[in-house]
């Protein structure tokens, strides 16, 4: 067994995951899973520069991270940077500041990189199922981009594009600098042409009607399985692996698009995080549900972080 830390700083969260891991074997021992929202890509998409308070808030997340990391003497690290720090002129001031804290180089990844890690950790487990059918289609879907994956044991096909839900929110859902509350329909009618427009580029890469199994990855997903489970407080173990149907979804976002932000908040198993941002997520997932032609997602609670954990052993 190898034991092996892996860092996945996204646009609206950076997580952290340990474990013992045997490629051989497959064995997996989890050690440590966190996650904090830190919103490193706020404003990314106005200013094309990573913001000074989201670089300290992920820095200040990352110097936790760095005591854990110690703490369990983790063999091999490995940091993983995506969207908003792909996109960032001053990314060079992130790299540093991870440098310094970590010890190790953050790997700005390519949207392809990160949907091979992103299909890997998700469908490491369910290989083996035989009610789930082939081929795979996973879904990420980020705070800045979301990225598309078909394949049966390996990637057959993947895709990265614009649409995330903090991207969503900051271009169509912000007004004045504040969140519209509740959205009006020219705004909910902006976004699902941009997720649409996004969903024909993917399928110029990936044959995404094809997909007899949709894999749901990340926050959006997993708290729309929370809010759809009934969960009176977030429960990985209930949500990992749960089967949402398309009408669940469909619901949800209805009821998420409604609301105002103090309603979302009243929700205890949305995250405060994501409370602004969830809107946008729960749209993108629907859409993309109807797109493909699913009735159900499969959600999973292991995904990119997974994937790279796997990459390192």
């Amino acid at each position: 067994m190898t034991r092996v830390a892996a860092v996945d700083c996204g646009t609206n969260s950076i997580r952290l995951l340990v474990a013992d891991l045997d490629p051989a074997t497959g064995a997996f021992t989890e050690l440590d899973r966190r996650m904090t929202i830190v919103r490193l890509g706020q404003g990314v998409d106005r200013t094309g520069r990573l913001a000074e308070e989201a670089l300290e808030r992920t820095f200040a997340a990352c110097r936790e991270f760095a005591e854990v990391i110690r703490d369990v003497k983790a063999e091999r690290v490995r940091f993983v940077a995506t969207s908003a720090s792909r996109d960032a002129e001053n990314r060079e001031d992130f790299v540093r500041g991870v440098v310094d804290i970590l010890g190790v180089e953050p790997e700005v990844i390519s949207g392809d990189q990160e949907a091979e890690f992103s299909f890997t950790g998700a469908t490491k487990e369910l290989s083996g199922r035989d009610d789930l059918a082939r081929p795979f289609l996973v879904v990420d879907i980020g705070g800045g981009s979301t990225e598309f994956v078909v394949g049966e044991e390996h990637v057959r096909a993947a895709r990265s594009v614009d649409v995330g839900c903090v991207r969503m929110t900051e271009r169509h859902l912000v007004a004045e600098g504040a969140v519209v509350d509740p959205p009006t329909p020219e705004r909910i009618a902006a976004i699902r042409a941009d997720i649409e427009a996004a969903l024909d580029l993917a399928e110029e890469t990936v044959p995404l009607a094809e997909a007899r199994t949709l894999v749901g990855l990340a926050g959006s997903v997993t708290t729309v399985a929370a809010v759809a489970l009934g969960l009176t407080e977030y429960d990985w173990t209930r949500i990992h692996h749960a089967r949402i149907s398309l009408e669940q979804v469909r619901e949800i976002t209805g009821k998420l698009l409604a609301s105002t932000h103090e309603q979302r908040a009243a929700i205890p198993v949305i995250h405060p995080g994501r409370v602004d941002v969830i809107c946008a997520g729960a749209l993108v997932l629907q859409a993309v549900m109807e797109r493909v032609g699913a009735h159900e997602v499969v959600v999973s609670e292991h995904d990119i972080l997974d994937g790279i954990a796997w990459s390192v052993a």
